[in-house]
């Protein structure tokens, strides 16, 4: 059976599905929650269903939305909100060995994660390839 890695993600379909197809080439089998059946859940409940069957998560950290120049004083482009919260929740359910965070140009990191080393790319996630496998080696999930 293959070895089920969580993605977490926000607006950038394309990083989505060039991560999923580079796992997939992997002989690992991506979970990308929109593409499983709802069960009739709560959003919440869904994810946890799911979450719960992985033995990895790679976090991607995109983009998506621009805080406001008045509360900074300038504008912070960060990840969406639910990929925090699923980022949160997977360091705790499988230990920070097995997540990978990954983002795309200048996001905001979360400052109780700063020191946690994450894999950057510009344009696409094959960029990062190599080192995603191998951190995907040095986690026990590929051999």
């Amino acid at each position: 059976m293959k070895k089920k890695i969580f993605i977490a993600h926000g607006h950038n379909t394309l990083a989505i599905y060039e991560l999923k197809s580079f796992l997939e080439r992997l002989n690992l089998h991506p979970v990308i929650l929109f593409e499983l059946d709802d069960l009739g859940l709560t959003i919440i409940e869904k994810f946890e269903h799911y979450a719960k069957d992985c033995c990895f998560a790679c976090i991607l950290l995109t983009p998506d939305d621009k805080t406001s120049k008045e509360l900074f004083g300038n504008e912070i482009w960060r990840a969406r909100q639910n990929v925090i919260l699923e980022l949160g929740w997977f360091m705790s359910y499988l230990g920070r060995r097995n997540v990978l965070i990954i983002h795309k140009g200048e996001v905001e990191i979360p400052s109780d994660i700063l020191g946690v080393l994450y894999l950057q790319f510009k344009n696409s996630i094959f960029e990062v390839s190599e080192k995603i496998r191998l951190r995907l080696t040095g986690a026990n999930i590929l051999k």
